[in-house]
Parts: structure tokens; sequence; C-alpha cells
């Protein structure tokens, strides 16, 4: 008997082995991604042919959004095709408010899209149509102007389908500490510079106060020479041709500093955001974010 109970437990192994070897020989079936995935590959992503189709009918809709703002504020075009303008004005603010809400529910960190700059961009390109319908019975007809002015903030959804507006985003923001430090010093010297010309020209030849002065001294170190304001004394032109000169200088300093940060993030791609933090700006042969580590989906 006991030969055939070690006969049992013998086929028993044999029959586990070969469905182990089964299971590992046969190809693994990937898993059916997230709708939430999908979506985002959609309306965030730039290398799916399905993304790209999305890109460009959110183009032409913020195209023609913007048209209808030109237009209506021509007023024998209004006058004459208002009502078309209306129509397409809430088709275009409807379907932007869809796109909103979609990008708020397959985002990763809705409140993190909320507060970027996309975000903002996106609900300024709704919210004054509905303020200005809200609001539009208690407040004057100057606020629903306003309001409705605010919706040419819709041109800077365009940026997003600027392969190099991270870029250019990241080099400003890099530079922005020099340059408030370059501007503090021509400050500096636009005040002193008003301060002589206050006590060397005097009132008698329109340098009537210092802040006067100093907006003298700011039209001539840019080099741009109203001529609502000149100096008549020896000295006072000698000073103002030498804030003249100065002024080429002062006009290539945040030139240089802002070329060099963007030499820096030249060699990096920024079409690619990331699903976990949404950043955008990678190495053109990364593989992974650099901020939270997540896979990146391929290069364009």
């Amino acid at each position: 008997m006991g030969w055939i109970k070690n006969a049992r437990r013998n086929r028993t192994r044999a029959v586990r082995c070969s469905a182990t070897i089964e299971t590992m020989a046969s190809p693994q079936v990937p898993q059916p991604a997230r709708w939430r995935d999908k979506w985002y590959e959609v309306i965030f992503g730039h290398h799916t042919v399905a993304g790209r189709l999305f890109d460009l009918v959110l183009l032409i809709l913020i195209l023609l959004g913007v048209l209808t703002v030109l237009l209506d504020s021509v007023r024998s075009i209004h006058d004459a095709y208002g009502a078309y303008l209306e129509g397409a004005e809430w088709c275009v603010t409807i379907l932007f408010t869809l796109e909103y809400f979609a990008r708020l529910l397959c985002a990763q960190n809705a409140w993190r899209y909320a507060t970027s700059f996309f975000g903002i961009v996106d609900l300024l390109a709704v919210a004054p149509v509905y303020l200005g319908v809200f609001f539009g019975i208690s407040h004057s007809f100057t606020l629903i102007r306003t309001l409705r002015l605010l919706r040419i903030f819709r041109i800077l959804k365009l940026t997003q389908f600027l392969g190099e507006a991270t870029a250019l985003r990241v080099a400003i923001r890099a530079s922005l500490p020099k340059i408030t430090v370059f501007l503090f010093t021509v400050l500096t010297v636009v005040i002193i510079v008003g301060a002589m010309m206050y006590q060397i020209e005097g009132e008698q030849h329109g340098f009537s106060s210092i802040p006067v002065s100093m907006y003298w001294a700011i039209v001539t170190v840019t080099t741009v020479g109203y001529g609502d304001i000149s100096p008549h004394t020896v000295l006072g032109r000698f000073i103002a041709s030498i804030l003249m000169v100065l002024g080429y200088g002062i006009i290539a300093v945040p030139t240089g500093i802002f070329s060099l940060e963007l030499a820096r993030t030249s060699g990096q791609s920024a079409t690619r955001p990331c699903a976990g933090c949404a950043f955008a700006l990678h190495d053109k042969d990364a593989a992974y974010c650099k901020h939270c580590g997540q896979s990146l989906p391929p290069a364009a």
C-alpha cells in the first residue's frame, strides 16, 4: 500500500509542476487600464492620436472663443449678428466647462491642477460668462463688460500647445532672482538721478518734483525718449548723456541672464507630463519623472 501512496503523491507533484510551467510559459495578459488613466492620456497627453485630436479640437475652440470676443466688441457686428455671437459664445463656454470638469476628474491631484497656472486659465475661460449671468441684474453694465472682457484670457490656453512653453517658464523662474536684484539696482540709479536732476534743472525746466524727475530718468535709461521733458543746463545734459549710454548696457543685462537660463533648459523636453505630479519638463531620454519617480510615457 505504501508504494500506491507514493505513486499518487508523485503524480500530484507532476501535475502541479506541469501547471506551473504552463503558467510561466503562457504570455501575461496586461490588465486593462483604468478609465481615468485612459482619459488622462487623452486630455493631458500629447503623444497619442486621441490626445492630438483632443488638442486640435480644443485649439479650434480657443480660436473661436477669442474671435467671438473680438467681433462682439465691434458695434456694427454686434448689432447685426449679436444673437449668433451669443449662441456661439454659449456653445464654446459649455464645451470649455465640460473640459474643465473633465480635467479635474482625471487629474491625479485635482487641487494641484486647479491652483496651477493652466487650471486658473481654464477657470478664467468660463467664469466670466457665468458671473455676468448671475450678477447681471444687480450690478452695473460697466461691471458686466469688465467680466465679459476677461474672456480674452482664453488666449492663454494656447500656451499649453507650445512645446517650449514649459521650458520658457522654467527659464524665467530660474532667472527671476537675478533679474530682481538687477531691477532693484536700476531703481536705485533712477531715484538718485531723479533727485539730482530735480536739484540741477528745477521747476522752470519741467522737473517739478522728484517723481517727475524719476519718470524722466526711466524714459531716458530705457532709451525711449518721449521728449516731453528735457534738460537745458550743461550739467543736466551731461548726466542725461551718461544715462543714455548706460541704458544700452542695462537692456543687455537681463537678456543675457535669461538667455543663460534658457540655454540650460534647451536640452530638455516639455512634451511628456508625468501622470503622478503633472511635471512636464524632463530630459529627452528620461524614463522616470525626476520629481516623483513614476514612469513617463514614451517620447513623441
